[in-house]
């Protein structure tokens, strides 16, 4: 009413759940008011509706989590999420992910997170930041000694910036997590792949990295391979979408007979074919007993490759999660999968595949089950953050959210 602005009704009734949340006693209250619910009518939160927001939480100790992803706020709405960086002392997790951000809002947000000392996960996922942005980020890093876990996915970073992150992380102590998907390269000499990996050599305190579209090659690959041989704290390494073949996969399988600390692989969409399974599969069978989570969807695998992995199953005690659909499957590998969860070795939450029987023929139907399944959307039904659906935050948890 002060604002002369109209009062949405959608915000309306989520402060209102809030305030009987608080009536009950409940602290550590997450704010959601995410504009991409589908369980709900909705209407996207502009700038200066999040500022009216931003005016309610500043002083309420209850509430220490705010999720305003897919909304509308742009570079006015980064201005009052910085300001309420700068108040509100009990805000521990934020989410802005595809919020119509640039790079001023950006440096907005990162400057407000040089005197922080509470926020511990920020996502800032989708919004265009770019090279600017991104190198205030940077730069906050080398000050900032609270934030845990940063997801700048889909950013526009560029090669300055990346190269800028892996620098600044020989010297954080503090980042568990962090997402560099999808930054904007060119050229083909996989600078982003060689500096990251001279960083993880260095660095001992990171447990997740993801790498997603960063144009990885072989050669990229031996170079993360070769960091991986001397790093003894990721856990969580995410290198799907990227052009790794059955070379990588040989360095990668080589790193598995002797690393104890990796626990999750994403490795969705490349191309590793048979030959590439076949080396991670004797790895499995033989050496590694530390990796509970493998993804390889999507990378031309055949019949040959998948029943590989599935053997591998059958020695391996900790191998229990694995995810196959999208290559090319035959009738052997449909019964192998089927005997594994059939048997027990692999639990049904724990796969993206179902068997199933027609005249005799078994066959394997998708499975809504994953790695990071709802990394980017909420789901129409069921709970936003399933286990099954999420594995990868679920069996390498960094924060307390996906």
């Amino acid at each position: 009413m002060e604002k002369s602005q109209e009062i949405k009704p959608f915000i309306l009734h989520i402060l209102q759940e809030v305030d009987e949340e608080i009536e009950k006693g409940l602290e550590g209250i997450t704010l959601n008011v995410a504009g991409n619910s589908r369980l709900m009518a909705i209407e996207r939160v502009t700038g200066e509706d999040f500022g009216i927001l931003c005016r309610l939480l500043k002083n309420n100790p209850y509430i220490n989590g705010l999720d305003v992803r897919y909304n509308l706020l742009s570079d006015i709405g980064a201005c009052y999420a910085a300001k309420l960086l700068q108040k509100q002392h009990n805000l521990t997790y934020l989410n802005l992910m595809f919020n119509d951000i640039g790079p001023e809002g950006g440096e907005v947000i990162a400057k407000a997170l040089h005197k922080d000392t509470t926020l511990k996960h920020l996502r800032m996922t989708g919004n265009k930041i770019e090279n600017k942005g991104g190198m205030y980020f940077a730069a906050m890093l080398q000050i900032n000694s609270s934030l845990e876990k940063l997801d700048l996915g889909d950013c526009d970073l560029g090669m300055q910036s990346v190269i800028a992150f892996a620098t600044v992380l020989t010297q954080n102590h503090t980042i568990k997590g962090l997402n560099l998907n999808r930054p904007i390269l060119y050229g083909e000499q996989e600078e982003s792949t060689v500096h990251l990996g001279h960083m993880l050599k260095e660095n001992q305190w990171l447990v997740e990295l993801r790498m997603c579209k960063h144009d990885i090659k072989n050669c990229g690959m031996k170079q993360l391979c070769d960091a991986l041989y001397l790093n003894r704290s990721l856990r969580y390494l995410d290198v799907s979408c990227n052009k790794v073949t059955q070379d990588g996969m040989v360095c990668l399988a080589d790193v598995l007979r002797s690393n104890t600390t990796l626990e999750v692989i994403d490795l969705s969409f490349n191309r590793m074919e048979n030959a590439g399974a076949k080396y991670l599969s004797d790895t499995l069978a033989s050496h590694n007993r530390t990796l509970k989570a493998l993804s390889v969807v999507s990378n031309n695998i055949e019949g040959e490759g998948l029943v590989a992995l599935s053997q591998s199953m059958k020695t391996n005690p900790t191998l229990s999660n694995i995810y196959i659909w999208g290559n090319k499957f035959d009738e052997a590998t449909c019964v192998a999968y089927s005997d594994l969860i059939h048997m027990g070795r692999l639990k049904p939450d724990n796969t993206d595949v179902e068997p199933f029987v027609v005249d005799g023929h078994v066959y394997l139907a998708e499975v809504s089950n994953g790695l990071k399944r709802h990394y980017y959307w909420i789901p129409g039904y069921g709970a936003a953050c399933s286990q099954s659906s999420n594995a990868g935050f679920t069996l390498v948890p960094v924060g307390q959210h996906l």
